[in-house]
């Protein structure tokens, strides 16, 4: 510099040189504690973690599944779930997933599956179905119900006195329904109070009372924090000159249909909340306890038995030597009619099944609860020819054409899955929504339809939970 002697230049240059050389080494040492923080960081990271799109099911069914698997604050692996097919979008199903070397479980879920750099494979409930999935960027989101046309207007609507959750009778152009306010307009009916009557269907005078002696069986009905509703009623079945039902108690029971009179009894160990099937001489029977039953309808005897792993209060149904019916666990079911044996069972996901199932030409058709799906289902070997999202509670039995399905659903809130009411039109061969009529929010924790439309003549009458009963124009 001007003016500095050649030996303090020197000494400066010098000491340049060592503030050089501590300031290298303090910037290798920070890029070297950096380093190693993100390979800690990095090394923390659970290969697991992320989001995953994958299938899981059986040669029956494939449906789409994703997982969101996270780190929480306390150190924890915890999965959301995203299954379109349940409807569940981002839900947290609670528990805690587990490492086991390269396995990743959850056993709330039921889940194991293999770890295999962008692969996950193994069993997924359904029950231990074969699942695979791969790394996603992102999952699916819920969407609104389509834009469809609505379809017909109601022809005529009358308003009763009470809520309904049966499905109307018809007969020879007049609709026999009964509702919660205990108005009964039918030929036989069952009362809350313990009791089968006869009435006279022109006048509904009665004829005669039978006590079915479960009067003191309470029914659980309908509230936003209690599930196990007995929203049904087991319905009387008439065969020639004998009257079959069931009742809150577990009795089933065989009446006399002009006296009122009881010729014999088998008793269940589960509430009876639907009506019974039957085939030649055999009655089918479905109890909450579990268990399909098959009975001699001469004396009640039983023949044969089958534990269906559930609570069961849908109606049986009877198609070419099997016997289909749904329950609260495993799904819809087809059993062997002449021995019980189980053929074929059909998992809903998680699903209710307390829809009644329908055969037309070869194929089921059946509603779910929070599936809220309607299904075309192959009675050979259970396949699932398709599944219909309805968006709502699909209790009651489809009205099948020619062309089409008719379909009712409930709707319900406060609730985890959302559900909303309509009346909807389906394509029979493809499953495909064609019109859906939207019915209002009514007030309470349920609205919509809860029954079966049925048909008379050409016009399809359905009844609201609200009270309304609704006649809807058929459909060529």
């Amino acid at each position: 510099m001007p003016g500095m002697s050649s030996k303090a230049g020197a000494r400066l240059h010098g000491a340049r040189m060592a503030i050089f050389r501590s300031v290298t080494m303090l910037l290798v040492a920070a890029l070297w504690m950096a380093s190693g923080s993100a390979t800690a960081i990095d090394a923390a990271r659970d290969p697991a973690e992320g989001l995953w799109w994958g299938t899981a099911g059986s040669a029956r069914e494939k449906v789409d599944v994703g997982l969101n698997i996270t780190r929480g604050a306390d150190g924890k692996l915890t999965l959301r779930l995203t299954q379109p097919i349940s409807n569940y979008f981002d839900v947290d199903p609670g528990g805690e997933v587990r490492r086991d070397g390269n396995r990743v479980v959850h056993e709330g879920l039921a889940l194991s599956l293999q770890l295999n750099g962008d692969r996950l494979s193994g069993t997924y409930p359904g029950p231990n179905s074969p699942a695979t999935f791969a790394r996603a960027k992102r999952l699916p989101v819920e969407q609104p119900p389509p834009a469809v046309p609505q379809g017909p207007a109601p022809r005529w609507e009358t308003r009763l006195g009470g809520q309904v959750y049966a499905s109307p009778v018809v007969a020879d152009g007049v609709a026999y329904i009964g509702t919660t306010g205990g108005v009964v307009n039918a030929i036989y009916a069952v009362a809350d109070n313990g009791f089968l009557y006869r009435l006279d269907r022109r006048d509904g005078k009665q004829r005669w009372r039978y006590a079915l002696g479960d009067g003191d069986v309470a029914r659980v009905l309908p509230h936003p924090l209690v599930y196990n509703w007995d929203w049904q009623g087991a319905q009387p079945l008439v065969v020639e000159d004998t009257v079959y039902v069931g009742a809150g108690d577990g009795g089933f029971h065989a009446v006399a249909a002009d006296s009122g009179q009881r010729r014999w009894r088998f008793d269940t160990r589960g509430a009876i909340r639907n009506a019974a099937a039957v085939a030649n001489d055999r009655l089918y029977v479905a109890s909450t306890d579990h268990f399909v039953y098959a009975l001699d309808r001469a004396t009640g005897r039983e023949l044969w038995r089958n534990d269906t792993g559930a609570a069961l209060d849908a109606v049986p149904v009877v198609h070419d030597g099997r016997v289909l019916v749904g329950n609260r666990g495993a799904g819809l079911l087809s059993l062997d009619a002449a021995s019980g044996e189980t053929k074929w069972r059909l998992y809903f996901w998680g699903s209710w099944v307390e829809s009644t199932p329908v055969v037309r030409d070869g194929v089921i058709y059946v509603g779910s609860s929070d599936l809220r799906r309607v299904s075309a289902i192959d009675p050979a070997d259970g396949h699932v020819l398709w599944r219909s999202d309805v968006y709502g509670w699909s209790w009651g039995t489809p009205l099948v054409t020619e062309k089409y399905l008719y379909v009712g659903a409930a709707g319900g809130t406060p609730y985890f899955v959302k559900h909303v009411a309509s009346f909807s039109l389906l394509d029979r061969r493809t499953g495909r929504l064609i019109a859906r009529r939207p019915l209002a929010d009514t007030g309470g924790h349920q609205w919509g339809i809860a029954g079966s439309p049925v048909l008379s003549g050409d016009t399809v009458v359905v009844a609201t939970i609200a009270g309304s009963l609704l006649g809807f124009p058929l459909l060529p």
